[in-house]
């Protein structure tokens, strides 16, 4: 096989946070990388709700935590070790104790990284996958702290967890802003309608809404439909769908850039058009 398979291949990337570990691991393969990152992840504007809601996990005061994603838990932490160092040992020695439930592998990872690991896995890496692997268990008094992805309330899982009779704890450790500028974001759309780009891989549902709210739904359904169009798990490939838009690649099992990576040179590795 050629060491550069996706050679002649075109790829457009709006992951921010880690977009030159993805553009360097499509490089390597030979492609040509458009880079427009399309949010930035910010900490908190108010560090002390996430230092308050960590001292009281750290006190013991919750039973339960839900990890929704790997990035709120490296931001509670770096959170902690700016602002109150002195409250790490506590918070660590708490989350080693109780029962962590989380929402697909990156915040499982973050875990293994503690030298921890999941007592509860999502059966899918989704709020409802969450809610459905909770559901035989009883909740009944359980205090449960949730970990959110960016400011979105996720009232379906609140309100699951409330009807079935835990007392719900949330924090929000990070928050989501434009990162691309408006006409970069549509140079970017009209690459991609006339046929210049081959794929658009997309690794989080906020890089599909900044598409669409710099623009309108229906322009970005046309602007897609002549690349193949890339999920890095189901979540994404939810949101995609959600908006009229087929994924027609996503990961067979690992949600990674990696697999990723190995998915989109599976597809367009052979000759360039």
């Amino acid at each position: 096989m050629s060491s550069q398979p996706l050679a002649g291949r075109t790829v457009a990337v709006p992951e921010a946070r880690e977009i030159e570990v993805f553009a360097g691991l499509l490089q390597r393969r030979g492609a040509r990388v458009i880079r427009c990152p399309m949010v930035a992840i910010h900490d908190a504007p108010d560090p002390a709700a996430v230092l308050d809601w960590s001292r009281r996990l750290a006190a013991g005061r919750f039973d339960d935590l839900i990890l929704l994603t790997g990035e709120g838990l490296r931001r509670i932490l770096s959170c902690m070790r700016r602002h109150e160092p002195a409250l790490c040992p506590g918070f660590l020695e708490a989350l080693s104790r109780l029962r962590k439930i989380t929402r697909g592998p990156k915040p499982a990872r973050v875990l293994r990284e503690l030298g921890m690991t999941s007592d509860i896995a999502a059966e899918r890496a989704t709020t409802d996958g969450v809610i459905a692997t909770l559901r035989p268990h009883d909740l009944r008094g359980r205090r449960v702290g949730v970990q959110l992805y960016g400011t979105e309330p996720n009232r379906p899982l609140v309100d699951f967890l409330e009807s079935a009779g835990a007392a719900v704890s949330a924090v929000a450790p990070y928050v989501y802003a434009d990162a691309a500028e408006a006409q970069a974001v549509l140079a970017l759309l009209g690459r991609l309608g006339a046929g210049d780009i081959d794929a658009i891989a997309f690794t989080s549902s906020t890089q599909i809404e900044r598409l669409i709210a710099v623009t309108s739904e229906q322009t970005v359904r046309s602007a897609l439909a002549r690349t193949l169009v890339a999920a890095v798990g189901p979540v994404v490939a939810a949101t995609l769908r959600r908006h009229g838009i087929e994924p027609r690649l996503m990961p067979r099992e690992s949600y990674f850039l990696k697999p990723l990576t190995a998915a989109l040179e599976e597809a367009l590795g052979g000759p360039a058009a």
